[in-house]
């Protein structure tokens, strides 16, 4: 008993319990905020790359230039973007079927090669990352 009750007085390592309990959720929380960064910021890129593109292509004539001025602007284009690789990305141009004034740059990104796929086996979004800009023709 004498032992016992010296031990309960003992201050000396609770220090170190304490951050043995708290550090593995905390890191936990860390990454899990840093993982969902990375992926809200390729996300945002879509997305502004979509826009990018469908001002673009709002100086094409026809479908077929728009089409065409979209994939030059694409493949021109050096994308200071972190992690996003051109090659990954299905772009289509198509016009609005409700609403043949306008027309849509849609993208398709696979982000299967982020790097926060293999770190984690909570629950995740979708690898594929889907974003589009509709442009009305002629202006306003």
């Amino acid at each position: 008993m004498h032992a016992l009750s010296r031990l309960m007085k003992e201050r000396s390592g609770t220090s170190a319990l304490e951050f043995a309990i708290v550090a593995p959720l905390f890191f936990l929380a860390l990454f899990t905020l840093i993982a969902y960064g990375v992926y809200l910021s390729v996300t945002h890129s879509v997305q502004q790359i979509a826009a990018d593109a469908a001002r673009t292509a709002v100086a094409g004539l026809d479908a077929g230039e728009r089409v065409q001025l979209v994939n030059r602007y694409l493949d021109a284009s050096g994308f200071d973007y972190s992690f996003i690789d051109r090659r990954k990305m299905q772009v289509t141009v198509a016009e609005d079927p409700n609403n043949p004034d306008q027309f849509t740059v849609r993208i398709a990104y696979d982000s299967g090669d982020l790097p926060i796929w293999n770190l984690f086996t909570f629950a995740l979004p979708q690898e594929r990352i889907e974003r589009y800009a509709t442009i009305r023709i002629g202006g306003i």
